[in-house]
């Protein structure tokens, strides 16, 4: 318990220090938190009427948004298969912060499930011998299952790899390797279940499709991987953590093989519909060039598309995937399109029309958007604080010391004595 007690203060000093931009930064995610639990007591005061959301169309903006999430944090797999079974050392190095971002991701998704939830105050119906779950004869408990079994493992699997670096010893691998190994199918089945949610529903034909879970894998090894890039480029700019070039050129190069998959996918599902011609058409139909007047999805899905496919390119061509410049451009364009296209793009028309035939054009309101910012918020702060105490373990600045009583911070030496608990300095600065 003593050495976790220092871990842990160790932890608490090292957040609460840091540069202008830290604590700027800090506190905007803080002001968007708060933003978002205002919207989310008023949710909870008025009910889901304040959302967007009707009899025609019950999932909207927070569904779009958890179903996005669940594919960033499966990404987190491209990481530890090259890291932890091919164990190439440019990827080992950092599959840390791609198990940290999916801690993030899934605490993400958990928060715009609850959300979404009308009496969230009954959860407690899940809980084995408090409720029932209907395990495993229910989907939804399936998903309650795979995802806090994979936010689980990759704290644990995190964690634990971190404090033994902030004690100077190597990892027991009989410990992790299992662990690790077990993360891989984890990752996969937190999408696949995912994707029978929406392909299950005989009465939805926009998502009743067979390639629907290889669809949300592809576009999921397509935006995580991409915002992956993203943090190691400014990690690498802005800390002494070192993360090879080799390292973020075979991410990129996994991303163009995955949005390869995933463009052609979505055109043979385009193709079977608007070939085939039946009464199914008119989802897809609403998505890609309206119906009957309605098509407020159709500068939304276009955009996606010219996102995704000039993503590609970038990714596709050696000269501009080797470029610092447009391999940014190439990762937010990634991001975004597979945003909209996995977001509002894949849930709302599987609703529109109705099986009445009725049509319900759905918009979100600001109280989903203002909630889902402070959702947003909640991760990133989640992530910073995450990679505020990993970066610095990775890099050494951050140990125990050598006398065992206290912890360095850089050349900051802290005492964790009950006799003493102010800091005694050394040399230099954080």
């Amino acid at each position: 318990m003593k050495n976790i007690w220092s871990f842990f203060k160790g932890t608490l000093v090292l957040v609460s220090k840091g540069s202008t931009p830290y604590y700027c930064w800090i506190l905007s995610l803080l002001g968007l938190m708060a933003v978002g639990a205002a919207a989310y007591l008023r949710q909870l005061d008025e009910g889901l009427v304040v959302t967007a959301m009707r009899d025609q169309v019950s999932w909207g903006f927070y569904i779009s948004n958890f179903t996005f999430l669940v594919g960033v944090a499966a990404a987190a797999v491209l990481l530890v298969i090259p890291a932890y079974v091919y164990h190439w050392k440019p990827i080992k190095e950092i599959a840390v912060l791609g198990e940290l971002l999916a801690v993030s991701a899934i605490v993400m998704c958990l928060l715009f499930v609850t959300v979404d939830i009308g009496r969230p105050e009954r959860f407690w119906h899940l809980i084995p011998l408090l409720g029932r779950l209907n395990f495993p004869q229910s989907l939804l408990a399936w998903d309650v299952v795979v995802l806090n079994t994979y936010l689980m493992l990759n704290l644990t699997i995190s964690i634990y790899i971190l404090y033994n670096l902030y004690y100077k010893r190597e990892p027991n691998k009989n410990f992790t390797t299992p662990l690790l190994l077990f993360s891989i199918p984890s990752a996969i089945s937190i999408h696949t279940v995912t994707a029978f949610l929406y392909n299950g529903l005989g009465a939805r034909p926009f998502w009743n499709s067979s390639i629907l879970v290889p669809r949300f894998l592809a576009s999921a090894f397509c935006s995580g991987p991409a915002f992956m890039i993203l943090i190691f480029l400014l990690v690498r700019k802005y800390t002494r953590f070192k993360i090879e070039d080799a390292a973020i050129q075979k991410v990129a190069e996994l991303i163009a093989y995955s949005m390869f998959i995933n463009l052609l996918l979505l055109g043979a599902e385009v193709f079977k519909e608007y070939y085939t011609a039946t009464v199914h058409l008119a989802p897809m139909q609403y998505l890609f060039q309206g119906l009957h007047g309605y098509s407020a999805l159709v500068p939304w899905i276009w955009t996606a598309m010219a996102f995704n496919v000039t993503a590609f390119l970038i990714f596709l061509v050696p000269g501009t995937r080797k470029n610092n410049v447009t391999l940014v451009i190439g990762c937010i364009l990634v991001f975004i399109g597979v945003y909209i296209e996995k977001g509002m793009g894949l849930v709302i028309p599987g609703f529109v029309p109705d099986v009445l035939h009725e049509i319900y054009e759905y918009a979100p309101t600001g109280t989903e958007m203002l909630l889902s910012l402070g959702i947003w918020a909640t991760g990133l702060f989640v992530f910073t604080m995450l990679l505020r105490v990993a970066i610095p373990i990775l890099n050494g600045d951050f140990h125990v010391a050598d006398d065992g009583i206290g912890f360095y911070i850089g050349d900051q030496m802290f005492i964790v004595q009950k006799r003493a608990e102010e800091s005694v300095e050394t040399s230099g600065t954080i």
